[in-house]
């Protein structure tokens, strides 16, 4: 039966790519859907696209394992925070503001909201760059997952997922994956309301209140509000993957190509019930893999103690091995994943085609040259995925982390004082972009006992602080390309 689900699963990615290929007649369709998304596929594309194998399989595993109850905050946080607000915030103006700019990529808002070339090009680059960990991350989750439920060698794992994410993407586009995370945001929704049942009813658990009784015995911190790390830790991990959020370009993507307000207003309810049952869930059940396993399994290929293998055996032991609902549990995740690595293939390789060859090296380039290119940068990226997952040179949390932390450090500041602060200046844009990206990078280099998630709030927080600090003391853009661009947002 899992087989059947499985197989029942791709084939319906490959039939929603085969029917949207035939309106993939430009470029912005291919891209953007032609800016005509609804409220429930807007609103369901962001919620997939932020939750993914990565929290199931590799945070839920380790963060829940460390924590334990006070991982449940995160999944707040990622709902009221990464999803809420960033849709009261953002969602609007980015909609209205990009239009007005005539841009469909991140680096061509950097260009042309503060007249920099040169911003255009590093923000591309490093969208190219550090997508590729996120994305191994991604892939390395659903391998384990696929290894411990069907026993197939982790790199046959990675590459059957390859191959079908770059054929259904290549086909179909944006608006393959806009359809398709409808039904996957379906599948993941009855998923884990079916996950957490099992998981809660099992003997290792033996019910909510035994179950907490239970780890309260194994240590009284796991039960507690900031968990055994400590609120530091823990906030951290939040903010990281909260706030996170807002500097994506594969997020935010979401919003260029939302069809009006009505449906930003909508999809801000439709997006944050989601981000409550997916991510609340995710975390919840996470919580209680000590109750399943005495100690962290050990990976056989590394001999280390490898965290991202919890929950594959956690969902393994709750579900009894009953292949049904094994099957519906991978289509869970594997729905998640999917979304995510399509936004993250489509949003790379515009970064390459679209802003670095199209934009800066062959200005002159027709759409359809570039339209190919794009398609052929997508299973580029999918490889450099590819390799970097099967080295396994670091768990799922790390490989994500460096990958938020980054990106979002380095666009974090400049992108949300652009959309709001008239006085953001090319100097202020540069100085947040170079001061978020150089914190990341230096912290994870040289200072690895911080770990990922916190070196990452540092680059964030940088980003946010120097941006318009600069900006007040650096000249500032002519106001004739500045109003009209930030004029009221009604």
């Amino acid at each position: 039966m899992k087989y059947l689900l499985l197989a029942v699963y791709a084939a319906m990615l490959v039939v929603i790519a085969l029917y949207t290929a035939k309106r993939n007649k430009t470029l912005n369709d291919f891209f953007l859907g032609g800016r005509n998304m609804g409220a429930w596929m807007s609103a369901f594309a962001y919620g997939t696209s932020y939750f993914s194998a990565v929290i199931f399989i590799g945070y839920a595993g380790k963060i829940g394992w460390g924590f334990g109850l006070a991982a449940v905050w995160i999944g707040i946080g990622n709902a009221l925070i990464g999803s809420l607000l960033a849709w009261l915030v953002l969602g609007k103006r980015t909609r209205v503001i990009t239009h007005r700019l005539n841009v469909a990529t991140m680096p061509d808002f950097f260009e042309k909201r503060f007249n920099s070339r040169g911003l255009k090009i590093l923000s591309a680059i490093i969208i190219f760059l550090f997508l590729v960990p996120y994305s191994a991350s991604v892939y390395q989750g659903l391998s384990y997952l696929f290894e411990e439920v069907f026993n197939i060698p982790f790199l046959y794992c990675i590459l059957g997922m390859a191959i079908l994410t770059g054929v259904y993407l290549v086909i179909g586009g944006y608006l393959a994956t806009a359809i398709s995370d409808f039904v996957q945001g379906t599948i993941m929704l009855i998923g884990i309301v079916m996950v957490i049942f099992f998981v809660v009813r099992s003997p290792e658990v033996g019910g909510l209140s035994e179950g907490l009784s239970r780890l309260a015995q194994i240590d009284g911190k796991l039960v507690s509000a900031s968990g055994p790390p400590g609120w530091a830790q823990l906030l951290s991990l939040v903010f990281l993957t909260s706030l996170g959020s807002w500097g994506l370009p594969q997020m935010l993507h979401k919003f260029y190509a939302i069809r009006d307000e009505q449906a930003i207003r909508r999809g801000t309810v439709i997006s944050t019930l989601f981000a409550i049952a997916v991510a609340g869930g995710a975390y919840f059940i996470g919580v209680f893999g000590r109750l399943f396993l005495s100690g962290v399994p050990v990976d056989p290929a590394t001999g280390a103690a490898n965290f991202d293998m919890i929950m594959p055996q956690v969902l393994a032991t709750a579900l009894n091995n009953v292949d049904a609902l094994i099957g519906i549990v991978v289509v869970l995740v594997l729905s998640a994943s999917m979304s995510t690595l399509s936004s993250l293939v489509l949003v790379s390789s515009s970064a390459i085609s679209m802003d670095l060859v199209s934009g800066i090296m062959m200005p002159g380039m027709g759409e359809k040259k570039v339209h190919a290119l794009m398609r052929i940068l997508c299973g580029v990226f999918v490889v450099l995925s590819v390799m970097l997952a099967v080295f396994k040179l670091s768990t799922i949390v790390t490989l994500m982390s460096l990958s938020w932390g980054t990106i979002s450090g380095a666009f974090l500041g400049p992108f949300v004082w652009g959309l709001y602060m008239k006085r953001a200046t090319r100097a202020g844009a540069w100085a947040g972009m170079l001061a978020g990206l150089g914190t990341s990078i230096a912290l994870n280099l040289f200072a690895p006992e911080m770990g990922a998630p916190m070196a990452g709030c540092f680059a964030m927080a940088a980003s946010l602080v120097v941006t318009p600090l600069v900006s007040l003391v650096t000249k500032p853009l002519p106001a004739i390309t500045v109003k009209p661009v930030l004029e009221k947002v009604s």
